[in-house]
C-alpha cells in the first residue's frame, strides 16, 4: 500500500530524518511515535510530497488514487462563512464545492453519520468546538472511501470520549474496508489498544514492529533521551500482551 524506502529529510542545515523506512499493506494500523522533534510529522509530509526529500523514495501501491488526510494544523479560516457540509464535500470533490448534487448532498451526509456528526451538518465553522471540527475533518478524510488515510494526531482538542470515538470509527473503517492508518500520536493507550504497528522515531528509526516489541524500555529511553515515564508505559504494555 504505501513503501517509504530510506528517506532523508534536511530542512535548512538540519537532517530532520535519516534513512527512514516504513511498509504499510491494507488493514495496517501504523503509529508513529516519539518525541517532539523527532520528525514524525516531517515524515506524513514527506509522504504527502510536502517537503522535499534528499535521500530514499516514496511510493503508493499503483492504483491508489485518493489518500485520506487529516493535518495538525488547520488552515482553513475558521471565520470563513462554510458549513460542516462544505467542508466534507471538499474532501469528495478535490476542491472548494460551490454547489453540491443531490447524491454528492447525501453521501456527505453519510460521511458525518459515520463519525457520528450528522448533527453538525448545517453547523457554520466558526461555531464548532476543537472536537467537533475533528469529526469534520475525519468525515472528510474517509468520505471518498480512501484505501489510506494518514492522521498527524487526530486527538487533539478531543476530549476523551470524543477520542475514543474516532478510534472506533477507525477501528470499524480498517475491518470493513481493509483500510490502511499511518497516524501520529503521543496516545500511548492507543498505540497499544488500536495500532498493528509502531515506528518510533528521534530523527532516524530507532524502533519498528508490533507495539510489544518496539515499545521496549531501552528503545523509549533511547528516542526520549531519559526513563522519564517509560515505566508506565511498559506497564502499560505488559498488561496488553
Amino acid at each position: 500500500m504505501l513503501h517509504v524506502d530510506h528517506i532523508s529529510v534536511t530542512l535548512g542545515r538540519r537532517c530532520v530524518l535519516d534513512d527512514v523506512s516504513l511498509h504499510v499493506a491494507s488493514g495496517e494500523f501504523v503509529a508513529v511515535m516519539g518525541p517532539n522533534g523527532g520528525g514524525k510529522s516531517t515524515l506524513i509530509r514527506a509522504i504527502l510530497g510536502l517537503v522535499p526529500l534528499s535521500g530514499g523514495s516514496v511510493h503508493v501501491t499503483p492504483g491508489i488514487s485518493q489518500v485520506g488526510y487529516i493535518p495538525q494544523t488547520k488552515t482553513l479560516d475558521r471565520t470563513f462563512p462554510a458549513t460542516a457540509v462544505d467542508l466534507v464535500a471538499s474532501g469528495l470533490r478535490g476542491q472548494w464545492p460551490w454547489r453540491l448534487s443531490r447524491a454528492e448532498h447525501e453521501t456527505v451526509l453519510e460521511g458525518l453519520s459515520g463519525v457520528g456528526a450528522h448533527h453538525l451538518a448545517g453547523s457554520q465553522l466558526a461555531d464548532l468546538s476543537g472536537g467537533e471540527l475533528q469529526r469534520v475533518y475525519l468525515a472528510r478524510a474517509l468520505v471518498s472511501n480512501p484505501p489510506l488515510v494518514i492522521l498527524d494526531e487526530p486527538e487533539a482538542g478531543v476530549d476523551h470520549a470524543g477520542t475514543t470515538d474516532i478510534y472506533d470509527v477507525l477501528d470499524s473503517c480498517r475491518a470493513k474496508r481493509n483500510m490502511a492508518i499511518v497516524m501520529v500520536t503521543h496516545d500511548w493507550d492507543v498505540a497499544f489498544h488500536h495500532a498493528t504497528s509502531i515506528l518510533l522515531l528521534n530523527g532516524h528509526t530507532i524502533a519498528s514492529g508490533p507495539p510489544g516489541n518496539a515499545l521496549t524500555e531501552k528503545a523509549i529511553r533511547e528516542a526520549f533521551g531519559h526513563v522519564g515515564h517509560s515505566h508506565d508505559i511498559i506497564g502499560r504494555g505488559h498488561s496488553h500482551d
